[in-house]
């Protein structure tokens, strides 16, 4: 038997270090020894302030997450590590673990890095799957008009595989000037407010008033693909005036299962695996901004969650 250290949300916007207990790995079992995690900021913060509604508290746990909502929990999904032992020593893995400096998990969860994804870009992973998935979600067709509406990095990461994958050139809006000169470094065109007529809006803002602005670009049957969860936070939208007459479609999107397209070719681990690869360009290391050390994640993740920094995605080095 052997220690580790875990982060605990323990109440709204509070959490420690908590030492927990790592048993001998069993058969087909991996120790890993983590390098960097990711903070999944959207759904992250929801967990910290304690605003998971009761009727999602199984549909939201997360692999490997021990206790219970609100609190006191411990979450989070984006864990890069290295094997410490066993055949598999010394192989870089990414796995749906919370934030822990080391953990023991089956080797069926530890999906290969590849060689050409470094480790902090690699904790992009959980983002880019959930990109993936909406972009299957949407079955947008050759030549489609795409938009995203919001420019944190689920919709960045959006954007950015609409235009290499789709051979599309979406447009970004985004009312941050320092998040639409973001996208510009991505390469994408980006506008403070919304234009134009669009056959798939992707919402990503996280701000209900990014759907409504959703719906205002959307074309004739158009869909607005939902990528924002609000948790406990009710939305209100106007669905009179052309919201029927022009026979548009709000479709959610979310990554717990694989898009409906894909469903029976890709499995979870195909998909992750496929997300990992995508990771390879290092332009995306663009999005990578604050880093927290370990020890010091209790005092600093709830300013890292509630600001705005011109890199969004929080990286925790270990």
């Amino acid at each position: 038997m052997t220690t580790a250290r875990a982060f605990w949300a323990t109440g709204p916007g509070r959490g420690e270090l908590r030492m927990a207990a790592l048993a001998a790995p069993g058969p087909g079992e991996l120790v890993v020894r983590m390098a960097a995690s990711g903070i999944s900021r959207g759904t992250e913060r929801l967990v910290l302030w304690g605003r998971v509604p009761a009727s999602e508290h199984a549909r939201m746990r997360c692999p490997f997450q021990e206790g219970e909502f609100p609190f006191p929990v411990k979450y989070g999904y984006c864990a890069v590590g290295v094997v410490e032992d066993g055949e598999r020593a010394g192989e870089r893995v990414f796995v749906l673990h919370p934030h822990q400096d080391r953990f023991v998990v089956p080797g069926s969860w530890a999906t290969r890095i590849p060689d050409d994804v470094p480790d902090a870009r690699a904790t992009l992973a959980a983002n880019m799957e959930t990109a993936l998935n909406a972009l299957w979600d949407a079955e947008a067709a050759p030549g489609a008009r795409i938009a995203v509406v919001g420019a944190g990095v689920v919709g960045l990461l959006v954007a950015f595989l609409a235009r290499a994958l789709h051979g599309a050139a979406p447009l970004v809006v985004e009312p941050d000037p320092v998040r639409r000169a973001l996208a510009g470094e991505l390469g994408l065109d980006a506008r403070a407010h919304p234009e134009g007529e669009h056959d798939v809006v992707f919402h990503a803002s996280g701000n209900p008033d990014g759907l409504v602005a959703a719906l205002s670009i959307a074309a004739f049957e158009g869909r607005i693909v939902e990528a924002s969860w609000f948790g406990d936070r009710p939305v209100a939208l106007p669905l009179g005036g052309a919201f029927h007459s022009r026979r548009l479609t709000i479709l959610a999107t979310q990554v717990g299962h694989v898009a409906r397209p894909m469903r029976a070719t890709t499995t979870h681990a195909q998909r992750l695996a496929r997300a990992l690869a995508l990771l390879a360009d290092p332009r995306l290391d663009l999005l990578l901004g604050p880093r927290v050390a370990f020890a010091d994640l209790p005092g600093r993740l709830p300013a890292l969650l509630e600001g705005n920094p011109a890199r969004p995605h929080v990286v925790v080095e270990y």
